[in-house]
């Protein structure tokens, strides 16, 4: 378990790095189709020779592509974009709000939210200001950067917010796969549209670039979310959800370690108010779920 665990927070916190080295010399729509695409068909070849049957309803597939759409092509992709300008570490406190947007979410939804939640997105929406504002003011944040930031939370989190109320496959590595199929078409697809793919110059890309491709389609794409999969299998979700305000620390240290990203106080207060407010709503969210299994047990009993 722990071990799944570890591999979550430091893979999934180290693909922020990754981005950023990919996309020094990679068209970014392009390589993250590809990236996806790969895994996909890796996964889905690997499931097929287990014996795991791949077909699926015509309403699962839709599900599973909506979501694979939001998460991985409107959310990973709109990241690659973003971290041609934004530091990667910034990049990953920004993300961190996704648990934020997705109360906000339910709110829209028409679900209760209590207003010891709101005041969570409230604090988590502070601390993201602290981070962009200041930044965008000296010029440090690219705005355009820092809005197609915001909007990867946004459509990751209606992902997120959408999966459990879609119809998607049972088995969750099968849904996985469908997911990574459907995100790398589109991502694809809008490279064609951008002009990336006739602009390909294979001559360009760099080694360094070539070497995070390849960690982020085996490690970032295959191993975490495998690992991620039997996590939610094997383990509290109250456990596992804490990779939500860890990777932004790993993304953080390792920005600044390897591509001498600059730690500002602001950058310190910022962080520390999102991850606060994101540990906060997880925490109370998992409370407020343990609090619905335990009662009708509590009413049978009476």
């Amino acid at each position: 378990m722990w071990l799944a665990l570890g591999i979550v927070y430091v893979v999934w916190g180290s693909t922020y790095l990754a981005i950023a080295i990919a996309v020094q010399t990679l068209p970014p729509l392009f390589y993250s189709g590809v990236r996806f695409a790969i895994a996909g068909l890796i996964l889905a070849g690997w499931l097929a020779l287990r014996g795991v049957d791949l077909r699926i309803s015509r309403r699962e597939l839709g599900g599973a592509a909506a979501v694979g759409m939001l998460m991985l092509a409107g959310g990973n992709g709109l990241v690659s974009l973003a971290e041609r300008t934004v530091p990667s570490g910034v990049a990953a406190l920004i993300v961190a709000s996704i648990p934020l947007w997705i109360v906000v979410y339910r709110m829209i939804a028409g679900e209760r939210v209590g207003r010891d939640l709101l005041a969570g997105v409230l604090l988590g929406l502070v601390g993201v200001a602290v981070l962009v504002v200041p930044g965008g003011l000296n010029g440090t944040v690219d705005p355009v950067g820092a809005l197609m930031l915001f909007g990867a939370t946004l459509s990751w989190a209606l992902g997120t917010f959408l999966s459990p109320r879609l119809e998607t496959p049972r088995n969750a590595l099968v849904s996985t796969a469908y997911q990574m199929l459907a995100g790398g078409v589109v991502l694809v697809v809008a490279a064609v549209g951008n002009g990336e793919v006739a602009q390909l110059e294979p001559a360009t890309f760099s080694a360094r670039s070539l070497i995070a491709f390849a960690y982020l389609v085996v490690f970032g794409s295959l191993v975490a979310y495998t690992a991620y999969t039997w996590l939610l299998q094997n383990a509290s979700v109250s456990l596992v959800s804490t990779y939500a305000f860890v990777n932004p620390v790993v993304a953080v240290v390792l920005g600044a370690l390897i591509l001498s990203e600059p730690i500002t106080p602001t950058i310190v207060v910022g962080a520390a108010v999102i991850v606060v407010a994101v540990a906060f709503i997880v925490f109370r969210q998992n409370a407020a779920r343990r609090a619905e299994r335990i009662a009708p047990t509590a009413e049978a009993a009476d």
